[in-house]
């Protein structure tokens, strides 16, 4: 049974779990993890959602996102508090029965499945984002923008929308971290949240802003496709990012795992069914990687299909499930403007993509790198 603490204004909060060490941390400690938890794999692909929006509309888009991601992390541990739940799928399936914890354990199967295709942890990330930086101040001068380079919008940007809820998605672990408070209260966890997100958005906007300014409509969906095979930096860069993929891959892999045997088995698995399961799902996920390299069209389908509903639908369908107000009271009404929002994404995006794939380069080294100076000093006279 989870304890009840009081709360400041007189409801009572749901006490969740420690976290795995069994310890509790100061909100500093639990900011730090919620931010390594929010930057990952699809940091890579920020720079295509800017040329998919456009530069100053990609900018407000990207900011948007991650206000309604913070919102929306809130409400979660908010309709926890309401429903004496613990967790997220907890949640779901106490305020929308069996069919509710089935269609969240769909999406969060496949977030995790189609993220293993793409994967950074946090240093490595940090590690690339310097590595763009450089060379947008080294390489890009060298580059010739492309027709709009610079306009404000461009007609892809609802694709775009879904690339970046892949990025900033981070709900499946708001539970645990939340869990790890040395006072889990609301006000704690609102104030973890900002900084978190905020703290996310600055990494994510630097990256995207570097990355497209140096490339602009070449832009590919995977940013190291933009790169020369001869530029020993970003073979570096490669490296990093085939590192995070070798050491995270496992992580995402169980969690597919996980998601498979609470659906279909209730139980824990023999070791006979967890090798059969995980090599299935490791080599239906290979054969994709290998059949498809665009990486854009991947971001945006798994940001359409399973970021956008975890970030916009779920959260506030719990709370207005649980709310005894009207939908258009309230915070009730931002709750619903954020559902219809979400559904208007995931279907125009998914239609968008659908009916016009992005291009992508296929592995092919781009046509500039022919007569670059990958140095970046000035070409010879």
């Amino acid at each position: 049974m989870a304890q009840q603490l009081p709360h400041e204004e007189g409801t009572m909060l749901i006490h969740p779990p420690k976290d795995a060490s069994g310890a509790r941390r100061s909100t500093t400690s639990a900011t730090f993890n919620f931010i390594n938890s929010i930057i990952g794999s699809g940091i890579i692909g920020l720079p295509y959602a800017l040329n998919q929006a456009g530069l100053p509309f990609g900018l407000l888009l990207l900011v948007i996102v991650a206000l309604i991601t913070d919102y929306s992390i809130i409400l979660l541990i908010r309709g926890g508090n309401l429903s004496g739940t613990n967790s997220y799928q907890s949640l779901v399936q106490s305020t929308f029965g069996f069919p509710g914890f089935l269609i969240l354990s769909a999406l969060q199967f496949l977030y995790p499945f189609i993220a293993m295709v793409s994967l950074l942890s946090m240093v490595l990330t940090l590690t690339i984002l310097i590595i763009v930086i450089i060379r947008s101040a080294t390489f890009g001068p060298q580059i010739l923008p492309t027709e709009n380079a610079w306009a404000f919008a461009k007609w892809n940007a609802i694709q775009a929308v879904g690339v970046m809820s892949f990025a900033f998605i981070c709900h499946h672990n708001s539970f645990l971290i939340y869990g790890s408070l040395e006072q889990p209260t609301l006000a704690n966890w609102s104030q973890v949240t900002h900084v978190s997100v905020g703290s996310a958005l600055i990494i994510s906007a630097a990256f995207a802003v570097a990355g497209y300014t140096t490339f602009t409509g070449f832009t590919q969906g995977d940013i190291f496709e933009n790169y020369c095979r001869d530029d020993n930096l970003a073979t570096f860069g490669r490296f990093c990012f085939g590192l995070s993929i070798i050491t995270t891959f496992p992580l995402e892999c169980f969690v597919t795992r996980e998601v498979l045997s609470n659906v279909f088995f209730r139980r824990d698995l023999s070791k006979v069914e967890h090798v059969v399961i995980t090599m299935l799902i490791v080599a239906v996920c290979t054969s994709i990687s290998l059949a498809y390299d665009c990486l854009g069209v991947v971001l945006e389908l798994n940001g359409a299909l399973s970021a956008t509903p975890l970030i916009f639908i779920i959260p506030s369908a719990c709370i207005l499930k649980l709310s005894s107000g009207r939908w258009y009271q309230g915070e009730n009404l931002i709750a619903t403007i954020l559902i219809i929002a979400g559904l208007f994404v995931m279907i125009t995006g998914l239609t968008m993509t659908g009916l016009n794939p992005q291009d992508c380069s296929h592995g092919a080294e781009m046509f500039y790198c022919a007569d670059a100076n990958i140095s970046g000093t000035a070409p010879p006279v």
